[in-house]
């Protein structure tokens, strides 16, 4: 069980931390889903890669006995929304990092309208404006389930629940203008291919 004083790492650091391919990738996912430091980053990558030793151990198990426990961490994944419906366990081991960071609160918050920025999801979650279900999560990196993503929405005590609070308005406002910039992107490549022919 260890010391209860001594607290252990929840995460173990990249093996080639100074390479520039490392440093910018860690950079880009830390601008992408808005999180605090690099530690937070490296927590997640380390649960990703102790799901996927799970399933490696799951699979070199026999058939019988390998196919209770992985039912078991399959379901688990399932409610969590990372893993579809009626996956096997060799797909835990195409889990990526990016798939568990989709399902944080901080994301999932961003991702629906929320808020403007990640960060701003952030600094949301953490003063109290936001609910799951009935719930107010104060926890950037709580994981929202397949089914409780669609509860999530502002606090019924918070002045954001007022859909003219100036604040809603500026970021109804910044979701209209990314959702119109991601339309334009996803048109330019087919535009510069119809142009090459």
């Amino acid at each position: 069980m260890g010391d209860p004083k001594r607290r252990r790492r929840k995460y173990e650091t990249p093996l080639i931390p100074w390479s520039a391919e490392t440093l910018e990738n860690e950079l880009r996912l830390l601008g992408e889903y808005g999180l605090r430091n690099k530690r937070e980053l490296w927590r997640h990558r380390t649960e990703v890669s102790r799901y996927r030793k799970l399933a490696r151990g799951l699979l070199a198990m026999p058939a019988e006995q390998g196919a209770a426990a992985g039912a078991e961490l399959l379901a688990k994944l399932q409610r969590l929304g990372v893993v579809p419906e009626g996956a096997s366990v060799d797909s835990i081991l195409d889990l990526t990092l990016e798939d568990l960071l989709e399902r944080r609160l901080q994301t999932v918050v961003y991702r629906q309208g929320l808020a403007k920025t990640a960060q701003q999801a952030r600094q949301l979650i953490t003063h109290g404006h936001i609910t799951v279900g009935d719930r107010v999560v104060r926890a950037p990196s709580y994981y929202v389930s397949g089914a409780a993503e669609k509860t999530v929405g502002y606090a019924a005590y918070s002045r954001l629940a007022q859909t003219e609070h100036p604040a809603r308005v500026s970021i109804e406002s910044a979701q209209s203008t990314r959702k119109m910039r991601e339309a334009e992107e996803e048109l330019r490549p087919q535009a510069q291919g119809s142009e090459g022919k």
